[in-house]
C-alpha cells in the first residue's frame, strides 16, 4: 500500500472537541464527567452513535471498555488509537478526550479519502482513567493488564456507597470479557502534556519515551503532648518541630540528587491540632519520581534512614512505604514512527518522559505501546483553566494520521 501525506480538518476536530465537552461543561468552561456518571453514559452514547455512523463496530468489554473498529481489508491486529472519557470534578475539556477524539478524526480522514486500511483501526475509550469517584485510578486497562483484581475493582465504592459494578451495570455498558483488547499492531495514546515543559520550550509535539517509576512514603513523626504555655522548650518532645526538621532534610538532600526527581509532600496531618497543646503525632507522605531506577532507589535507601538521622527532637520516626512502580518504557519502534511523523510534517518536538500515569503504560505490557504530547497552556491541567490550542490539538493529531499511515505501508 503506497503510503499518502493527508491532514485532518481542523475545524472539525475543533468542532466534535466542543461538542464532547457539552457532556457535563461547566459554568466557567471545563468539565465535570465523572466516571459511570449521567453524564458518563451519554458521550459513550454520543461516542457509540457516532462511530456507527462511520460505519465502525462498537463492542464493549466486561470493565466498560469501549473498542470502535473500522474494519481492515486483511484479518490483522488492529492498529489501536484512544485515550479516556470520563473526567475529574471540575476538570478540563482536553484531558483524555483528546486522545479519543482524535481516533475519530483519524478515521473519518482516512474514510472521507478512500483510504481502505489492511490493518483494522480500533478506537478505545477506557473506563475511569481519573479514578475520581471509584479509586484507583487507570483501573479498567489495570484489570485488563492484570495489575488490578477485577472482583476487588467492581466492589470499589464511591464517596455515596456506590459500587463500581452496579454503576457500570446502571448505565447499561457492562459488556463481554471476551471483547477485551488482546493484541494489536500498536497503541497509539495522545494526551495533553499537563506540564509546563512544550510551552515553556516553544515546542509542538512531545513523543514520550516512558511514564517514570515512582515511590510513595507515609512518615510518621510521634512525640507527646504538653500544654504549650507551661513546658519549657529544652524539656518538649515536639513533632511538628520534629517534621520541620526532616522537611527542611528532604529539601536539601533530595533536590541535590538529579535536577530532573520531582518530588512532593502532598498530606500532612498534625494531631492533636489545637493551637494550646504541643503536637504529639504529625504524618506526612512523600512522594518521588524518576525515570532512572537507581535514582528512584537512592530516593527510597534516602527515606529509610530518615529515623535515624538525629533530627527527631527525642521523637520516635516511623517510615511505610505505601507502593511504588517501575518506570515504564514504551515500544522504541512505535516510539520512532512518532519522532519521524513529527519530523516530517515540520512540527518542532522532543522526546520527553510523562510524569503522570496513563493507560497506555499498562497496556504497554501486552502490545506495542507509544505516546504523544501536546502542549497544555501554563502548565495546567484537572482544573476548568485547561487550555490546549485548537491548532496545537490539530497538530497532535495529524502526527497520529501520519504515524498510521505509516503503519499501514509496512
Amino acid at each position: 500500500m503506497q503510503r499518502q501525506k493527508l491532514l485532518v480538518n481542523g475545524e472539525r476536530l475543533h468542532q466534535e472537541l466542543e461538542r464532547f465537552a457539552d457532556f457535563g461543561r461547566t459554568e466557567n468552561n471545563g468539565v465535570t464527567r465523572l466516571a459511570l456518571s449521567e453524564q458518563d453514559r451519554l458521550v459513550r452514547n454520543y461516542f457509540k452513535s457516532t462511530c456507527e455512523e462511520l460505519g465502525l463496530t462498537v463492542k464493549i468489554d466486561d470493565m466498560g471498555c469501549m473498542y470502535a473498529t473500522l474494519a481492515g481489508t486483511e484479518q490483522k491486529p488492529p492498529i489501536v488509537i484512544g485515550s479516556h472519557l470520563d473526567t475529574v470534578k471540575k476538570g478540563g475539556r482536553f484531558d483524555g478526550v483528546l486522545g479519543v477524539v482524535a481516533g475519530l478524526e483519524v478515521v473519518r480522514t482516512l474514510v472521507e479519502n478512500g483510504v481502505k486500511p489492511k490493518i483494522p483501526i480500533t478506537i478505545v475509550n477506557w473506563t475511569n482513567e481519573e479514578g475520581a469517584r471509584f479509586e484507583p485510578s487507570m483501573m479498567a486497562s489495570g484489570v485488563i493488564a492484570g495489575k488490578f483484581d477485577k472482583a476487588t475493582m467492581l466492589q470499589k465504592k464511591d464517596a455515596d456507597g456506590i459500587t463500581f459494578g452496579d454503576a457500570l451495570e446502571k448505565i447499561g455498558y457492562v459488556g463481554e470479557e471476551a471483547n477485551r483488547l488482546k493484541e494489536a499492531t500498536a497503541l497509539l495514546e495522545l494526551h495533553i502534556e499537563q506540564g509546563p515543559i512544550l510551552e515553556k520550550e516553544a515546542l509542538a509535539i512531545g513523543v514520550v519515551e516512558c511514564v517514570v517509576g515512582m515511590a510513595c512514603f507515609e512518615i510518621e513523626v510521634t512525640g507527646e503532648s504538653d500544654h504549650a504555655g507551661t513546658t519549657p522548650m529544652n524539656m518538649r518532645k515536639d513533632a511538628l518541630f520534629a517534621t520541620n526538621n526532616l522537611i527542611n532534610e528532604i529539601r536539601s538532600r533530595l533536590g541535590s540528587l538529579d535536577e530532573d526527581l520531582v518530588f512532593t509532600i502532598g498530606r500532612v496531618n498534625v494531631y492533636p491540632s489545637i493551637h494550646t497543646v504541643i503536637p504529639n503525632k504529625v504524618v506526612f507522605s512523600l512522594e518521588a519520581r524518576h525515570k532512572d531506577t537507581e535514582i528512584v532507589s537512592t530516593f527510597k535507601d534516602f527515606v529509610q534512614s530518615l529515623p535515624h538521622l538525629g533530627l527527631d527532637e527525642g521523637c520516635d520516626v516511623k517510615v511505610t512505604k505505601l507502593w511504588e512502580r517501575d518506570t515504564v518504557w514504551f515500544n522504541e519502534e512505535v516510539v520512532n514512527h512518532l519522532e519521524q511523523s513529527a519530523q516530517s510534517l515540520g512540527y518542532s518536538n522532543k522526546r520527553m518522559v510523562s510524569g503522570a500515569g496513563h493507560d497506555a503504560q499498562f497496556i504497554a505490557s501486552l502490545i506495542p505501546t507509544a505516546m504523544l504530547f501536546v502542549p497544555s497552556k501554563n502548565g495546567k491541567s484537572h482544573c476548568e483553566e485547561e487550555l490546549t490550542t485548537w491548532e496545537e490539538c490539530e497538530k497532535g493529531v495529524n502526527v497520529l494520521l501520519d504515524t498510521t499511515l505509516a503503519l499501514l505501508s509496512k
